[in-house]
């Protein structure tokens, strides 16, 4: 039998919701964004240099980043638009990692005015770098990719062997001897090597792999490694049946690496990082949805509000999301749905072959697990516009954290003043006549 998730919120709340913002919207839920915050924080507290830097990528919503500061966390960006965002919030440039991929140099430029450690993906881009910048920083990152198969690798991301991102270890090796010619005092390593695991394993098998390489560093290049950097890629249950990664066993298992292969070097000291996005923000932001028609072919078709330009993690690669039918959550699932969106697109569906109870016009659906890569992957295709976003407080208030998109906002990039005049003409009529 298929376990039973449950909302983070009352079916009384989610009603009063939705009659105050239309469907569809994301909801996001505080007190279990807080939570998780003091958890992760425990977890690697062994460790005195320990930050986390958020994946603003994962939910850029300045709300959102505000939480995230109240427990000293910092922002990993990879952008001209999300380092414009830190700029706007105030962000000390200690508390910004820039890791990015075929980097602009104007992107270079700006992080380095904000101060931000810079976390290079390729060995050009220390080229690129100098070429923006009259000396370099003292500290610089790198991104190392060690290649081969993984056993953590999976749909979404694959294998090292196959992933664009990092150096190879020779090129680390070649790129930290030419930066410390160049005056660069102190390097962090970094790797991203997969995304959405569900193993206790994959941060401590990370750490294995950026600590030696560390210890390999000092030994033959005398390098001062100050920073270990596990980035991403710690991933939460999907699905009811999935395990769920305990925290404070991962945390414990990478203390242990640290101790086997960095104190005998006399590397105590190195801080770690982390750049969680889906595991701090995945279970606790959820797409809510109405249930606007009902189909009946060769399947059985729920037809609701929301479509892929909402969530388009089933569309790209066909991941999993629980659905509720709220004030269902306890009658048995014996009809099986397809639910589908609007987009022309056959692929524009949240589930396939579901089964859920019984569907009616009407019904609210809460797809779990929307938190991180959901809005922020939203798009325009078909003219489909991107949904609100909400914070339910810890005290059941709500807060619109951004407002739903109008079809003017759709619109105001066209560079043809006569349309886009004519245009907000007819939505000016559209919303006297009460159409939005």
């Amino acid at each position: 039998m298929t376990a039973i998730r449950r909302p983070f919120c009352t079916k009384e709340q989610l009603e009063t919701i939705a009659k105050k913002y239309p469907t569809p919207f994301y909801l996001y839920d505080e007190k279990g964004i807080r939570d998780t915050a003091l958890k992760v924080k425990a977890a690697f507290s062994w460790n005195k240099g320990f930050k986390e830097y958020f994946a603003v990528k994962a939910t850029p919503n300045p709300i959102i980043l505000a939480i995230m500061r109240e427990y000293g966390f910092g922002f990993d960006c990879s952008s001209e638009a999300e380092l414009m965002l830190m700029e706007a919030m105030g962000v000390p440039g200690e508390d910004i990692m820039f890791s990015s991929n075929d980097t602009a140099a104007a992107d270079f430029a700006y992080a380095h005015r904000l101060y931000a450690q810079i976390n290079l993906d390729d060995i050009t881009h220390i080229k690129t770098l100098e070429s923006v910048i009259d000396k370099l920083p003292d500290f610089i990152s790198l991104r190392f990719n060690p290649g081969g198969a993984f056993k953590f690798a999976n749909g979404i991301f694959g294998s090292p062997q196959d992933a664009k991102f990092g150096f190879t270890e020779d090129q680390v090796i070649e790129a930290v001897r030419y930066l410390q010619s160049k005056g660069v005092k102190r390097f962090g390593l970094h790797a991203l090597l997969a995304s959405a695991t569900l193993s206790d394993d994959y941060y401590p098998t990370v750490a294995k792999f950026l600590c030696r390489l560390a210890v390999r560093l000092k030994q033959e290049l005398s390098a001062d490694v100050t920073l270990i950097n596990l980035s991403g890629g710690v991933g939460i249950p999907y699905k009811p049946t999935d395990p769920a990664n305990n925290i404070e066993v991962i945390g414990e298992k990478v203390h242990q690496v640290f101790d086997e292969i960095l104190k005998p070097a006399g590397m105590q000291d190195v801080a770690l990082a982390t750049e969680m996005g889906r595991f701090m923000l995945g279970p606790y932001g959820a797409l809510v949805t109405r249930v606007i028609n009902l189909k009946h072919t060769y399947d059985d078709y729920v037809g609701v509000d929301a479509c892929a330009a909402d969530l388009m993690r089933p569309m790209l690669y066909g991941a999993y999301h629980y659905i509720t039918v709220i004030g269902k959550e306890d009658e048995p699932k014996n009809h099986t749905y397809s639910v589908t969106g609007g987009l022309c697109e056959n692929s524009d569906r949240f589930a396939t072959h579901r089964p859920l109870p019984e569907v009616e016009t009407g019904d609210l659906l809460f797809i779990h697990d929307c938190g991180a890569h959901g809005h922020a992957m939203g798009y325009n295709y078909n003219g489909k516009l991107r949904s609100a976003e909400i914070l339910l407080r810890e005290d059941g208030s709500t807060m619109l954290m951004r407002r739903r998109e109008t079809p003017m906002d759709y619109f105001v990039t066209l560079d043809c003043l006569p349309i886009y005049r004519t245009l907000q003409a007819i939505y000016d009529r559209k919303l006297e006549r009460g159409e939005h």
